[in-house]
């Protein structure tokens, strides 16, 4: 007779990174129990239509030993009339998964929030580590930031052990936003005003974020309830460099050309787009030591990682 495998519910499992995580935990395994809006016909799934304080999990966590909760909100073009949307979803909505995930008897709950509970910048200070007192910048990184503080409330009275991983920006095969922006402009040729820029940033390859993933979900901390992770590539790079090793990635000649940092921050800032200017123009750097220090390697490179998104993509 076989030996019955554990379950994991993965929300968000229709997703950028849900697609990416799914087959890593099948792989290793695990029963996936796919947590999506609209039924696609794979495997086992159950149907959430939305997330909020009043969701019924019952049916969704019967017999699950984990979760990993990557379904959030997080982006709405009117951010500033959307408040509530991010409380119920990102703030109500988690707290009452894990609340329902620990009176059904799950071991353990794994949350993916952001690095922009630290801010979107350390320019000029030491990299972020787990330790810091959390400056979120906007309603998405404020939101994360207040899930994570009730999930620390939560883990104190329950025996369910919870990590939160913090990534910075996840690219590869499927990845949206300014990495998308970035692939698509390489792909044109179109020249970039980024080559007179020097910061340091951390960025993710799917495949590490589902590798840990994984490993947490092997290895919990036997003596604690309760841990957050910094997670990103080993090679954190400046943008630039970023760009030239897309480019490289994509059999493209990286066309690059200069505009002074402050002035091209100005720029952005008057269109409107100060998140681009963060995440392009900006440093940030991750201390990834504690990741590291559970047994954990990253087992893509930057370079593997960005011509696996692009592999995928033309693919």
């Amino acid at each position: 007779m076989s030996e019955k495998k554990p379950v994991v519910l993965v929300t968000g499992a229709s997703g950028f990174i849900g697609r990416h995580v799914v087959p890593v935990l099948v792989r290793e395994g695990w029963s996936v129990r796919r947590a999506v809006r609209n039924p696609e016909g794979i495997g086992d799934e159950v149907v959430i239509e939305t997330i909020g304080p009043e969701t019924d999990w019952r049916a969704a966590l019967d017999g699950v030993d984990a979760v990993v909760h990557l379904a959030a909100r997080v982006h709405h073009k009117n951010e500033e009339h959307a408040v509530q949307l991010y409380r119920n979803v990102n703030i109500a909505g988690t707290l009452h998964l894990a609340r329902c995930a620990a009176t059904a008897g799950v071991r353990q709950f794994i949350f993916v929030s952001t690095v922009l509970v630290h801010g979107r910048s350390n320019e000029g200070r030491a990299p972020f580590s787990e330790n810091d007192i959390l400056t979120p910048r906007g309603l998405y990184g404020m939101s994360k930031a207040a899930a994570e503080a009730g999930l620390r409330t939560l883990a104190r009275d329950n025996a369910m052990k919870i990590s939160v991983i913090r990534p910075p920006l996840v690219y590869g095969a499927g990845a949206k936003g300014n990495f998308a922006l970035l692939t698509r402009a390489v792909a044109l040729g179109l020249p970039l005003p980024f080559a007179a820029i020097r910061n340091q940033r951390a960025f993710l390859a799917v495949q590490n974020l589902a590798s840990f993933i994984l490993h947490r979900l092997g290895h919990p901390d036997p003596a604690s309830n309760f841990e957050i992770f910094l997670v990103a590539d080993r090679e954190q790079v400046s943008t630039p460099e970023f760009v030239t090793r897309l480019a490289a990635a994509s059999g493209k000649r990286p066309r690059m050309f200069s505009v002074p940092a402050g002035v091209l921050g100005k720029l952005l800032g008057a269109i409107g787009r100060q998140d681009t200017h963060d995440s392009l123009i900006g440093s940030l750097e991750l201390d990834i030591s504690k990741a590291l220090a559970t047994g954990w390697q990253p087992p893509v490179s930057l370079d593997e990682g960005l011509r696996l998104a692009l592999s995928a993509q033309d693919a």
